[in-house]
This record gives structure tokens, C-alpha cells and sequence, in this order.
């Protein structure tokens, strides 16, 4: 009877700590988005402007949240929280994309997959409303990674998408822009006080990490200038080992330097921080004389900014609780402090 007794006893003592061990952890997930980078200053936007972006970027972010949240893929998430972007004017890409030296617009795009590093891209497409859905569908339905001009719009048609009228991505802003650059001879730099380019990283619960980015490009490029947002290393990375990357800015510097593959490829020597390593490459890109930023997400859950400009259109959400839209910053860093 006495050892009956015991084995009760010693059955009641453990089973709360085998329920305990079987209880399944908090899965994370992570979310970072762009819309540009540049020479922002707060007093040279009006509120008004000021929250049409923020609502622009938080619409971005929630979409998706939304998708990591319920357990979906950090692909379909990147792809929710940059077509909202795609279709907003404010940015540009898609619909608010600038105009070339001869007047038309000319839309650059890229994906990558972390699990196994598959990647496609588009250049120089004009008829295609979505360009990160064609990068995508590259990279799932060819054989290639990068298709440009008109043969990436008969691949766009042949894998059914519609073609787009030249009307829809034309903005009277960004038109104004081409004729000022034109009338004073500017520099796109010099008109464009921010590169609109946008962008999504994310990590979901099962420890995969995508990354995409989109763009117009610059204002009155002309003879098929590409820069950095199409190009895979440059502009866009991800690879589960160390971290999923999207860039913005002057382009030929982040290609120059490999921006996007140069973070990842440090961080999986694992001798400094994410932030650290994101704020020497920007460093790097800035001696070189490009303006610009990052965002990218790790396998650890932490989402990170850093930016060598007066501001850049941000935000960034965790399974930690954190959530945040920000433009303007100071210096080479903002929004450092990761969320696990």
C-alpha cells in the first residue's frame, strides 16, 4: 500500500513538468519593409503628406503581418507588403514610377527564397503592373533568373498576365520632375531628393527568410540604365543561413560594393552584429560617394534598418510585439534594437 501511495505521489510531482516540456515554444517571425531613401527633412513635408506616406507603409506592413502572424510564407508575405506599395504613387515603383530621358516608365523588380536561395528578376518591363509578381514568376516558372526589356513582357503574357497601358504608371509628379530635370539640366539626383524604391524582408514561423525589391529606377535614365534593385547580390538577397537583405539608393555604388550579399555573407562568419555589419557596409558605400539603406531581417527574429541618408521610409514588425513606421532618422542608424 505504501509504495502504491508513492507512486501516486511521484505520478502528480511530474506531471506538470512533462506537460510543461511538451508545451510548444513561441514560434518568431519578422518583418522589415522600405520605401526609399533620401534627403528628407521634416519641415519640407507637409502633415498631410507626411501621413499619407505613413498610412502607405503601415497598409504595407499590415498586409504583411498579417500573412507571418496567421503561419503563412515569408515569400507571400514579402509579395502582399510590396504590391501595396506597387500600387501606391507615392512610391516609386509601379504606378509611381519615375520617368526615363524619353518619357516613358521603366520598372525593375527582384525575389529571392532563403530556403534554397532561388531568385528571379525583371529589368527595363513596361506593361506589367506587378513587376515583383513577375520577378516571382521568373523565378518559379523558368529556367532563368533574369529576363529583361521585351522578352520578360512576352514571358509576362505568356504566363498570363495583363499587359498594363503606359497611362496607368504615369504620375503629374513624377512627369514635372523629368521636364524640370530637362528645363535646368539637372541631375536626377539633383530633382529626386529620394530614391522611392521599395522593398520587403521577412522571416516566417519556419525559419524562412525572403526578400524583394522594386523600383522605377532614376529619374531621366536613359540607353537601359539598370541599377541595383533587379540585381541579385546587389539589391536583394536572402539566404536562410545568416539573413534576408533589400536595398535602396544610387544604385551603381550598392552594385560596386554587392551590398545585399556582402551583409549576408558576414553575418555567417558570425564575428560581429547584424547591426554592425549593416552599418560598416553602408559606411563602405558611402566612402565610395552613394547614398542609401538597407533593411534585413535574421534567422533570430530581429529586423534592422541602417541608412547613410537624413531619412528613409521604414517600418517593421516582430512576434516580440514591436511595431513601428518611421521617415526621418539621423545619421548612420535607426531603429537598432532588435526584438526577439
Amino acid at each position: 500500500m505504501k509504495n502504491l501511495i508513492a507512486l501516486i505521489a511521484l505520478a502528480l510531482m511530474t506531471q506538470p513538468a512533462l506537460a510543461a516540456d511538451e508545451t510548444p515554444a513561441l514560434l518568431k517571425w519578422s518583418l522589415a519593409i522600405h520605401g526609399g531613401v533620401g534627403t528628407l527633412d521634416p519641415a519640407q513635408m507637409t502633415p498631410e503628406k507626411r501621413a499619407a506616406y505613413e498610412a502607405a507603409l503601415q497598409a504595407a506592413l499590415d498586409a504583411g503581418s498579417a500573412i507571418l502572424k496567421d503561419g503563412g510564407s515569408a515569400m507571400d508575405a514579402i509579395k502582399a507588403a510590396i504590391i501595396i506599395m506597387e500600387d501606391s504613387p507615392l512610391f516609386n515603383a509601379g504606378r509611381g514610377a519615375v520617368f526615363t530621358w524619353d518619357g516613358t516608365n521603366e520598372l525593375d523588380a527582384s525575389i529571392m527564397d532563403g530556403r534554397d536561395r532561388s531568385a528571379g528578376a525583371i529589368a527595363g518591363v513596361k506593361t506589367v503592373k506587378n513587376p515583383i509578381l513577375l520577378a516571382d514568376t521568373v523565378r518559379t516558372q523558368s529556367e532563368h533568373v533574369f529576363l529583361i526589356g521585351k522578352g520578360a513582357e512576352e514571358f509576362a503574357v505568356s504566363k498570363g498576365f495583363a499587359v498594363t497601358p503606359p497611362e496607368y504608371f504615369a504620375t503629374p509628379a513624377r512627369r514635372e520632375a523629368l521636364e524640370r530635370l530637362k528645363a535646368e539640366k539637372l541631375s536626377a539626383l539633383e530633382v529626386d531628393h529620394k530614391f522611392g524604391t521599395v522593398g520587403a524582408v521577412a522571416l516566417d514561423q519556419s525559419g524562412n527568410m525572403a526578400a524583394g525589391t522594386s523600383t522605377g529606377g532614376m529619374t531621366g535614365k536613359r540607353w537601359g540604365r539598370v541599377g541595383d534593385a533587379p540585381l541579385i547580390g546587389a539589391g536583394t538577397y536572402a539566404d536562410n543561413r545568416s539573413c534576408a537583405v533589400s536595398a535602396t539608393g544610387w544604385g551603381e555604388y550598392f552594385i560596386r560594393v554587392g551590398v545585399a550579399h556582402e551583409i549576408c555573407a558576414r553575418l555567417r562568419m558570425g564575428r560581429e552584429s547584424e547591426q554592425a555589419i549593416a552599418d560598416s557596409v553602408m559606411a563602405d558605400v558611402k566612402q565610395l560617394g552613394g547614398d542609401g539603406g538597407v533593411i534585413l531581417v535574421t534567422p533570430q527574429g530581429g529586423a534592422f534598418f541602417s541608412f547613410n541618408t537624413t531619412g528613409m521610409y521604414r517600418g517593421r514588425a516582430t512576434s516580440g510585439g514591436l511595431r513601428e513606421v518611421a521617415i526621418f532618422g539621423g545619421g548612420e542608424r535607426a531603429s537598432t534594437t532588435p526584438d526577439h
